[in-house]
């Protein structure tokens, strides 16, 4: 039996009249990388932020490694930092490029060696820019220091939303390799939303499609792809209009 970091039970999220997700049952593995696909407004983001508990569901309970919570819980600081997220649009403070992937590591008082640092900027093309300030950076650029101020932190869980929009495809793929290394290196959980099911194919070990804010379908990248049940999935992952 696969080990369940996450489990997912009739969780909704409400946003007054609109409901933006409703997941009636959902598993996500320890160690494995989970793809969220989906046409836009099907909810991929609002589940990313309710597995971060920086959104509380509405209704229903989240059970992470063990701990029930419902949208009225208190979530412990011990269980926020074994997960990190980074957005879409990373905000990025006006100070180096190491000031910035250390900032999570000063905020939990831990010592940061500039050689690690090093190591991550390097496998993401981005070795020069140690003493650069963040401000003079691309916005591709501040996609990767984000990604390099969470993977320092070594979380349980890597929560990222669109990780490689807006990068070339060289670097679309040392993204992607980092991620890869990231989850042979530590054993985390990584979760991924993006539109481009060829990304999911090459990264997840799992797919979830998104409609509505509803799970379609859940299951083995390879077998979506090749051996999806609802029309829906088939439709999307061929490049077809999803109603």
């Amino acid at each position: 039996m696969k080990d369940k970091i996450y489990i997912l039970k009739d969780v909704i999220k409400n946003y007054g009249d609109k409901t933006a997700c409703h997941l009636s049952y959902l598993e996500i593995y320890r160690g494995e990388v989970l793809g969220i696909i989906g046409p836009s407004g099907s909810g991929k983001s609002t589940l990313l932020r309710l597995l971060n508990f920086l959104e509380r569901q509405t209704y229903g309970s989240i059970i992470f490694d063990g701990n029930t919570f419902d949208g009225k819980s208190h979530v412990p600081l011990t269980i926020r930092r074994r997960m990190t997220m980074v957005f879409q649009n990373p905000m990025l403070l006006k100070t180096s490029i190491l000031n910035n992937v250390a900032y999570g590591l000063k905020l939990r008082n831990m010592k940061y060696p500039k050689s690690e640092a090093a190591t991550l900027l390097r496998r993401l093309g981005m070795e020069s820019l140690v003493s650069a300030d963040a401000s003079n950076i691309s916005y591709g650029e501040a996609q990767r220091v984000a990604l390099a101020r969470a993977l320092v932190l070594r979380p349980d869980v890597l929560l990222l939303d669109e990780p490689t929009a807006n990068l070339d495809p060289y670097n679309v793929g040392v993204t992607e390799d980092l991620i890869l290394r990231a989850k042979e290196e530590s054993g985390a959980t990584i979760v991924v939303v993006t539109h481009n099911v060829f990304q999911a194919r090459r990264l997840c070990d799992r797919m979830v499609f998104l409609l509505d804010g509803k799970e379609v379908e859940v299951g083995p990248t390879e077998e979506l792809f090749t051996h999806a049940k609802d029309p829906r999935t088939i439709a999307f992952i061929g490049g077809d209009m999803v109603y």
